[in-house]
């Protein structure tokens, strides 16, 4: 989308996820070891701990710590019971917010975001409320580097991607989750550079956001990136880039 950011790149761009080293580690340690429990700990038939692994490696994550995580999953360690939560609202502007948390204690985080729902001026509401909106999904960024973004674009088809899109010089190629890993190996072994690899839920519509409601709604996207328990925030606004430019 020409001269329009999604929230997926700016908050990378913003270094905004995760940007405390120890808040970092103990987001990626709390995925690894749910996706221990969920499948085993065997990262070559769990695809789910693979990514785990791989974003612990991208953040320096300790060999010791990634260890640790999976024997919790296993029940090896003992540690406190880890329960993903999804919530579901509104933010400033009618822009849908998907938060993924993962915690050992849903009173606690549940109002937490609640909190910061209401200060923006959006509002929690209930399952489904917004989650129709989107379609779980596969999404590889590729960085061109020098290539020309709409020929690699065109590879990235070729080598599988059901869909792709040019955003702020990145090749987005969305794939089914179960062919992800397939495709991200593809793509590297044809000597294309992969920023990050991932399931995430994509809108099926999305709203732009104007200059009266830009700032408030990166605060709370930003916010939300920020909390101790959250995973991962979705949502389907997208920001014109002369706007993004006075946040």
């Amino acid at each position: 989308m020409s001269g329009h950011s999604k929230w997926a790149g700016i908050k990378h761009k913003k270094a905004v996820v995760d940007a405390r080293k120890g808040q970092t580690f103990t987001k990626v340690a709390s995925e690894i070891t749910v996706a221990a429990r969920e499948a085993g700990p065997d990262p070559t038939s769990n695809f789910r701990l693979r990514l785990a692994m791989q974003k612990a490696r991208e953040v320096n994550m300790p060999a010791d710590n990634i260890d640790r995580a999976i024997k919790r999953g296993t029940g090896e360690l003992q540690g406190a019971a880890i329960e993903e939560v999804r919530y579901e609202g509104y933010g400033p502007g009618g822009v849908a917010v998907l938060v993924d948390a993962l915690t050992d204690n849903r009173n606690r985080t549940v109002a937490g975001i609640r909190n910061l729902f209401a200060r923006s001026g959006g509002s929690l509401g209930e399952a489904n409320s917004v989650g129709w909106m989107f379609n779980r999904t596969g999404l590889i960024a590729v960085n061109p580097g020098k290539e020309d973004p709409e020929s690699l674009a065109l590879v990235a088809i070729e080598l599988g991607a059901d869909d792709v899109q040019i955003e702020a010089g990145e090749v987005e190629a969305y794939v089914a989750p179960e062919r992800l890993e397939a495709l991200r190996q593809a793509l590297t072994e044809a000597g294309h550079q992969v920023d990050r690899a991932e399931v995430t839920m994509q809108p099926t519509n999305t709203v732009e956001v104007d200059d009266k409601h830009a700032a408030a709604v990166v605060r709370l996207l930003e916010a939300l990136e920020e909390d101790d328990d959250v995973s991962e925030v979705h949502c389907n606004a997208v920001f014109p880039d002369d706007v993004l430019a006075e946040v």
